[in-house]
C-alpha cells in the first residue's frame, strides 16, 4: 500500500488507517458489538501484512480495552517505530472531578493512562475527541503542548467540531507559540459532506491533514438501500442518530454507488471509499474491519481511481443537511 504525509508534517502514514473501535471487550463500555482480542488478531495482522501501518483508537472505546488490544497486537506484529498509533481524549473515563473533558488535569491523567494501556512510551498522534465548551481553550492547548514537549505524543490532532472552534484553537496555539493541531478527524462520506463547506477548505489552506471517520456511513453505502446490516447496526446507539436526514437523497446516492460499482465490477465499498480517498482535502480514511473483505476492499480502494463522470454521478443526488455527530 502507498503511504502519504499527514498534512504538511513529516509524519508518514498509510493511505488507509485501521480504526480500532471494532476491537474491545464487548462487556466493557458502550460498544456491545466489539470483538475481543482473539477475534481481532487476524484482522489486525491481515491489515498490517497488506501495508496498513496506521492504527486509530481512543481511551473511551470499550472503556480502554480497545487501547489494550491495540497495544498488545501491534507488539506482536512490528517494532514500535514501524507503526503509527493514534488515540484520543475527551469522553468520560471515570466518575468524579475531571473524569472527562479537556482540562489540564484530565489531559495529563488520560495521556498516562492511555500509554499504560497501549504499552508504549508515546503515541504518534494524540487527538481531542470533541470540543470542550467549558474548559478555556488556552488551558487545553497549553496542556497538549506540554504533552508533546514531554515526549508523550509526537503530534496532536482534533476531531469533529465546528470550523470556527477549530480555527480558534489553532489561533490560540499560534499566539502563544504552542503546538498546533496537524490533523482533523471528522465525519465525511457520500451521505455527509457538510465538511466541504468550511472545515476542509480551512484544513487545506493551513496544511492540516484530514483523516475521516465513518467513510462508509456505517455501512449504508456498501449495500443496496434497505438491506439489513450487522449486529452493530442494532446496538450502536450513537450510529442510530446518523444518516437520518433526507432519506430520499440518501437512497439515490446509494443507488448511484451501486450503479458505478456494477459498471466497474467491484464491491460498493470500494467505490465509496475511493470517492472519499480521492477528495483533495483527505489524507487517509479510517476504516473499521470485522470481516476479511473489509480490509481487502479498503486496500483495493486505495488504488481505485474514479473518472470525473463517475464522481459527478455519485455526488449529484446530495442535498444540504445539518451537520451531525459532534
Amino acid at each position: 500500500m502507498k503511504t502519504t504525509r499527514l498534512g504538511t508534517t513529516g509524519l508518514e502514514i498509510s493511505a488507509v488507517v485501521l480504526g480500532m473501535m471494532s476491537y474491545g471487550e464487548p462487556d466493557k463500555g458502550s460498544h456491545e458489538w466489539s470483538v475481543g482480542i482473539d477475534d481481532a488478531r487476524p484482522f489486525v495482522r491481515r491489515a498490517y501484512e497488506a501495508g496498513i501501518t496506521t492504527f486509530d483508537t481512543a481511551n473511551v472505546y470499550s472503556a480502554g480495552s480497545s487501547e489494550e488490544i491495540t497495544g498488545t497486537l501491534l507488539k506482536e506484529l512490528a517494532p514500535r517505530e514501524d507503526v503509527v498509533i493514534a488515540t484520543k481524549v475527551f469522553n468520560r473515563m471515570r466518575e468524579g472531578r475531571n473524569g472527562a473533558g479537556l482540562s489540564r488535569v484530565s489531559i495529563m491523567h488520560e495521556i498516562d493512562a492511555s500509554l499504560r494501556r497501549l504499552g508504549t512510551d508515546y503515541v504518534d498522534l494524540y487527538q481531542i475527541h470533541r470540543f470542550d465548551p467549558v474548559t478555556p481553550i488556552e488551558e487545553t492547548m497549553e496542556a497538549l503542548h506540554d504533552v508533546v514537549k514531554a515526549g508523550k505524543a509526537r503530534y496532536i490532532g482534533a476531531s469533529s467540531m465546528w470550523a470556527w472552534q477549530f480555527a480558534r484553537m489553532q489561533h490560540t496555539a499560534e499566539l502563544h507559540g504552542w503546538t498546533k493541531f496537524v490533523a482533523m478527524q471528522d465525519q465525511y462520506n457520500l451521505l455527509e459532506r457538510e465538511e466541504e463547506r468550511e472545515m476542509h477548505p480551512f484544513c487545506a489552506a493551513t496544511g492540516v491533514g484530514v483523516i475521516p471517520w465513518s467513510p462508509l456511513a456505517r455501512g449504508k453505502v456498501t449495500r443496496p438501500w434497505g438491506e439489513s446490516g450487522t449486529k452493530r447496526e442494532g446496538t450502536d446507539e450513537f450510529g442510530k442518530t446518523l444518516y437520518r436526514q433526507d432519506e430520499d437523497a440518501n437512497r439515490a446516492i446509494v443507488d448511484a454507488v451501486a450503479a458505478v460499482a456494477d459498471a466497474r465490477g467491484v464491491p460498493m465499498a470500494q467505490v465509496a471509499l475511493a470517492w472519499v480517498a480521492g477528495r483533495s482535502a483527505v489524507t487517509a480514511p479510517i476504516v473499521g474491519a470485522t470481516k476479511e473483505q473489509h480490509i481487502d476492499d479498503a486496500v483495493a480502494a486505495s488504488d481505485l481511481e474514479l473518472t470525473d463522470d463517475e464522481v459527478a454521478q455519485l455526488e449529484a443526488p446530495y442535498t444540504p443537511r445539518t451537520p451531525s455527530g459532534f
